[in-house]
């Protein structure tokens, strides 16, 4: 709340340099505000009595989005990549797929590695495991195992985010 928005009889008022200008009546403080060519912020409505300071509210909310943007552009989106291999995987084909989440993971991306269990395949999970197991293994160089292999329903999946790049 700004300027006129405040209602209330009492303020604690802070200067615009941060200093301490005492306990006064709102009004006189909107005032004090107006002769400085500013105005009066709330800024803690809760307290007894409520705390204002005296700023260039334009400015102020212009520095607030600023900060946010640049905290937007800093900020890094991280992509959860899957993968799906078979409890009966082939030699070559899991070597392409682990090519693929070695990349990924340089990518900065985490990987999820599941299996899909078809039919009777779901009484032999231990085998799903194995390959969950081997497949983590074959990437410890790369990306740290977040939640081990875990079976969900008919599927069972594993997480590996990237490790900490060595620059």
């Amino acid at each position: 709340m700004i300027n006129e928005e405040i209602r209330v009889g009492q303020v604690r008022l802070v200067g615009p340099d941060g200093e301490q200008l005492g306990i006064m009546e709102s009004s006189a403080a909107l005032d004090l505000a107006y002769q400085k060519n500013l105005d009066l912020v709330l800024i803690a409505p809760k307290a007894e009595p409520p705390v204002c300071k005296v700023m260039d509210y334009g400015k102020y909310k212009f520095e607030l989005a600023k900060r946010d943007k640049e905290a937007r552009k800093n900020q890094k989106v991280v992509n959860v990549k899957e993968l799906r291999i078979s409890s009966s995987i082939d030699e070559h084909d899991f070597d392409t797929k682990v090519n693929h989440a070695k990349k990924f993971l340089q990518d900065g991306d985490k990987v999820k590695v599941s299996i899909r269990f078809r039919g009777r395949e779901i009484h032999h999970s231990a085998l799903g495991a194995k390959s969950l197991e081997r497949f983590r293994d074959a990437l410890a160089d790369f990306g740290t195992c977040d939640k081990p292999p875990k079976l969900e329903g008919r599927s069972m999946s594993l997480l590996i985010s990237p490790s900490a790049k060595k620059d």
